[in-house]
Order: structure tokens, then sequence, then C-alpha cells
């Protein structure tokens, strides 16, 4: 990594990667005897903070990359790649803590594994497959989604639903658009 790639922006994405496996062992890990002087709600209130602040973290690394003129190759890799762990932790930890169906996990996870290996595979192709603004809105619902269920709010279901659908349908843009090249 050259001192170049190691600017704010990608040290931002870099410590939301780190914040993926923490905010889901708050959600798996809430049965350790270690904690069983922890109410259960901490464990949520723990995870919730955690997730804020890499949510967080996401809006200012791509911010200040654009805005400062810090965009580096590393960068494009880094912080798709931290929105995808945050999600995979998130919905990972959710499911199993019974706040979100694995059905809708399987899918939102299936359709960022796939557009991933579609994004690689048109990388080495030399074909540039950027993102589209159904893809931007899933993300921004798929982390309300999160956030929704995480502090189990009224109508966590209905956004996880949404995150499903707007998931699926943004899937299948990129599809079609890298069909399209």
């Amino acid at each position: 990594m050259t001192k170049a790639s190691l600017n704010l922006p990608n040290i931002l994405a870099l410590f939301r990667i780190a914040l993926a496996p923490l905010m889901l062992w708050f959600f798996i890990d809430r049965h350790n005897p270690i904690f069983s002087s922890w109410h259960p709600s901490w464990f949520d209130y723990f995870a919730g903070l955690i997730f804020v602040i890499a949510s967080v973290t996401d809006f200012f690394d791509g911010f200040i990359a654009r805005n400062w003129d810090q965009m580096t190759k590393l960068g494009g890799i880094l912080d798709p790649l931290a929105d995808k762990m945050l999600v995979l932790a998130g919905f990972l930890g959710l499911m199993v803590i019974d706040r979100a169906s694995a059905w809708a996990v399987f899918l939102i996870l299936s359709r960022e594994f796939f557009i991933t290996g579609l994004r690689v595979v048109a990388v080495s192709e030399g074909k540039n497959v950027s993102s589209t603004m159904a893809g931007k809105i899933k993300t921004v619902v798929q982390m309300i989604a999160i956030g929704f269920l995480t502090m189990n709010w009224p109508f966590a279901i209905e956004f996880l639903w949404l995150a499903v659908i707007l998931t699926i349908y943004s899937g299948y843009e990129y599809t079609r658009d890298y069909f399209k090249l």
C-alpha cells in the first residue's frame, strides 16, 4: 500500500471493515457466561452504536474522497468491501437472534456475492460496471433495515422486505448493464 493510498477515506473504510466483526460479535455472543450480568438489551445497544459509527464513516469516507480529491483505486475496492462486510455482519447477526428472516438474508447476501463476482469479472474484462442509483438506494434501505431490526423498532420487518425488493431490483440492473457492455 503506497502512502498516497493510505489517505483518510481509506483509513475510514478500513475502520468500518474492523467494526463489522465486532458488531456481529455483539449479536451472536450474548449468551457467553462472561457477560451474564449484562442485560440482553445492552448487546443491541452496543451493536446499534457500532452500526451507527460504521454507517457515519461510510458517508464521510465517500464525501471526503470526492470533495478533497482523495479518490484512489484502493478506495474503490475498500469502500464497497466495507459496505458488504457491514451488511453481511448485520444481517447474519440479526438472523441468528431471530430478528431477520433467513430467506430475506439469503436473498440479500446471494445478490451481494453474485454482483460482487460480476463486477470482478467485468474489471478483468476491462469493463466498468459502475454503481446505479438503485444500488445506492438499496444500500441506504439495507442500512435502515439493519438499524431498525437491531433496535427492534416498528416497521423493521417492512424495511427488511423493502431492502430485499430493492436488492433484487438493483441486482437485475447491474446484470442487465453488464450484458449490455
